[in-house]
C-alpha cells in the first residue's frame, strides 16, 4: 500500500480555489488540525492561494487569542464561513460582523448530523431544531450579517408538521485530527480529548469526490494500531501529516484526565469562590434529582458541575457534554468541551441524537439576554457574534431548561456572605429586556411544547408560564422594587407566593 505520510505544505496544495473545506475541531484547540491550519495561512501568505474557501466548522474553532479559524483571516482566503459557534475566534468574528465575507451560524447538532447525511447522499438535514429561532427562515435563516443572502434552511411541512430543511452541502476537503496513524492512514485517537466527528467528515469528503487529510501526533508501524482503536480507516484517507507538537487543548500539552486514560482526583481541581457565579449555580442546582442526566452550558452554568463536585453529590448525576463525553467533570473555561474523568465518549453526532431525541432530563444554559415573552438571547448581542453552538438543538429538546445568568452585565459587582447578597455595583447593561436582539430560544415554542423553563440569577428566579415571564423567587438582601423590578425593561407578572431564597446558597 502507498505510504499516505507528507508534510504539511504538500498536504495543503491538495486545496483548490473556492473549495469547501470541512474542519474538525472543538473551542481550546480540542480536536483542532492547527498545525494545518497554520500551514495553510502559510501558503496563502507566499502564494495567495487558495482563494475564496468556504469553511464549514460545527463547533467554534480557536482559543480567543491566535489559533482556530483566526489563522484563516487575511482578506481573499475565506468567502463563507458556515458555523456551529464564533465567539471563539474574535478576529474572524470582527470580519463577520464587518461585512467581509459571508456567514451562516446553525445549530451545532445540525452541523454535525449534517456530515453523516453528506456521507450517506442523503437530501439534507429535516429537523425541528431552529423552529421559532433566529435559524427560522422566516426570522433571519441563520445569516449572521448583511453580505450573506444565500438561503441555506427552508420550511417544509411533512405530514402535516412544521420541520426545517438544510439541504446537504458539498465538501471538497477534509481537514481533521487524530493522536496516531499508520502509513497506511488509519487513525486513532488515544490522547484526544474529544472524538467530535471525524469519521463522518471523513467519509462526507470522500461521498463527494473530495481529499482527507489528517493530522496526529505519533507515526506508527503499519498494521500496528488494534482494529479496535482505529476511528479513522485508511481506506477514507488521502494524506497524513504528523506534528511531534501537536497539543492535547490549548491549555497544556497533554492531561489524560481528559482524554480517559486515568482518572484524576475531582478534589484538585479548582474550588469556585464565593460570589455571584457560585451563586446561580448553587440554586440552579436545586432543580437536579438523582439520577439525572443533564448538559451543563459554557460560561456560569459550567459551576453546576463544579458545585455538585464540591458539595459531594456529583456521582448522583450523570453529566454530559455536546462534544461527546458522558459521565465526569466538564473542563471549564476555554476548553470547554473536554471533560475529566468521563465514563464513556462517543462521536459529537451521536450525542446530538441522544439530545434530539428528548435524552436529557435537564440542560443548564446561559443568557444573554431575556424578554418579556421568555425569548433568551445567547449568540449575538449588539456587535458580540457569539453563535448558537450546541444551544438550540439543547434547549429546544431537553425535558426542562433552566438558564443561568447575572441579571445585569458591565460593571455589576456584589458582596455574597451571612446568608445574604449585597448589590455593591449595578451592572450599565440591563439584562431582562422588552425585546431580546436575537431569538436563539424561543418562548413561544417552549409553551406550545408545554417545557418547563427557569431562569436563574443571583438575585432573582423567574419562571416561564402562560403569561410569560413571572417572578418566583427573590434572593435575600435584595429589594425588590430598586434591585430587580427597577433593574427591568418590562414588568413581570410576580407570583402571588413570591419565596425567598434559601439563605443557606448565600453562606461560604
Amino acid at each position: 500500500m502507498p505510504n499516505k505520510v507528507i508534510d504539511a505544505a504538500s498536504a495543503i496544495r491538495m486545496i483548490p480555489d473556492g473549495a469547501h473545506v470541512a474542519i474538525q475541531g472543538s473551542g481550546g484547540g480540542i480536536g483542532e488540525p492547527t498545525f494545518l491550519l497554520r500551514a495553510l495561512r502559510q501558503r496563502f501568505a507566499e502564494e495567495a492561494a487558495p482563494r475564496g474557501l468556504t469553511l464549514i466548522h460545527a463547533t467554534g474553532l480557536g482559543d480567543r487569542k491566535e489559533i482556530g479559524t483566526d489563522l484563516l483571516t487575511a482578506p481573499g482566503l475565506v468567502r463563507r464561513d458556515i458555523a456551529g459557534h464564533l465567539g471563539m475566534a474574535p478576529q474572524m468574528a470582527k470580519m463577520i460582523a464587518a461585512n467581509q465575507i459571508e456567514s451562516y451560524n446553525f445549530p451545532q447538532g445540525v452541523l454535525s448530523q449534517m456530515y453523516s447525511t453528506v456521507a450517506a447522499r442523503k437530501p439534507g438535514v429535516f429537523t425541528k431544531v431552529g423552529l421559532g429561532t433566529y435559524i427560522d427562515p422566516r426570522l433571519e435563516g441563520g445569516k449572521m450579517n448583511a453580505v450573506t443572502t444565500e438561503d441555506l434552511v427552508r420550511v417544509m411541512e411533512l405530514d402535516g408538521e412544521e420541520w426545517l430543511y438544510f439541504p446537504r452541502f458539498h465538501i471538497d476537503v477534509a481537514l481533521i485530527r487524530g493522536t496516531t496513524a499508520d502509513p497506511n492512514g488509519n487513525i486513532s485517537y488515544e490522547e484526544e480529548a474529544a472524538l467530535l466527528e471525524g469519521i463522518s467528515i471523513a467519509q462526507a469528503a470522500r461521498a463527494c469526490g473530495g481529499k482527507v487529510i489528517v493530522q496526529v501526533k505519533y507515526l506508527a508501524e503499519a498494521g500496528s494500531i488494534p482494529p479496535k482503536q482505529v476511528r479513522i480507516p485508511g481506506i477514507v484517507v488521502d494524506a497524513v501529516v504528523v506534528d511531534p507538537e501537536q497539543a492535547q487543548t490549548s491549555a497544556g500539552f497533554y492531561n489524560p484526565g481528559l482524554s480517559g486514560q486515568m482518572r484524576v482526583p475531582l478534589e484538585s481541581i479548582e474550588r469556585l469562590p464565593l460570589d455571584e457565579r457560585k451563586i446561580v449555580a448553587r440554586r440552579a442546582a436545586r432543580e437536579l434529582v438523582p439520577g439525572a442526566v443533564i448538559n451543563v452550558g459554557v460560561g456560569m452554568p459550567d459551576g453546576i458541575a463544579a458545585v455538585a463536585a464540591e458539595e459531594g453529590w456529583f456521582d448522583q448525576i450523570n453529566v454530559t457534554v455536546e462534544q461527546g463525553q458522558i459521565g465526569g467533570l466538564p473542563a471549564r473555561g476555554v476548553i470547554f468541551g473536554a471533560a475529566y474523568n468521563a465514563v464513556a465518549m462517543v462521536e459529537e453526532d451521536s450525542q446530538f441524537n441522544f439530545y434530539d431525541g428528548g435524552g436529557l432530563d435537564v440542560a443548564f444554559l446561559g443568557m444573554a439576554q431575556t424578554d418579556r415573552h421568555g425569548n433568551v438571547n445567547a449568540s449575538k448581542v449588539g456587535g458580540m457574534l457569539a453563535g448558537c453552538g450546541g444551544f438550540i438543538n439543547i434547549s429546544q429538546n431537553a425535558k426542562k431548561v433552566v438558564f443561568c445568568g447575572t441579571f445585569t452585565a458591565k460593571g455589576f459587582r456584589c458582596e455574597v456572605g451571612n446568608g445574604a447578597i449585597h448589590i455593591a455595583s449595578e451592572g450599565s447593561v440591563p439584562k431582562f429586556i422588552e425585546q431580546v436582539d436575537q431569538i436563539t430560544f424561543s418562548g413561544a415554542y417552549a409553551r406550545s411544547m408545554g417545557q418547563p423553563v427557569l431562569y436563574v440569577t443571583e438575585r432573582a428566579v423567574f419562571e416561564l408560564t402562560s403569561e410569560g415571564i413571572t417572578l418566583i423567587e427573590i434572593a435575600p438582601g435584595v429589594d425588590l422594587e430598586r434591585d430587580v423590578l427597577g433593574q427591568m425593561g418590562f414588568r413581570p407578572r410576580i407570583a402571588e407566593d413570591l419565596k425567598v431564597m434559601d439563605e443557606g446558597i448565600f453562606r461560604d
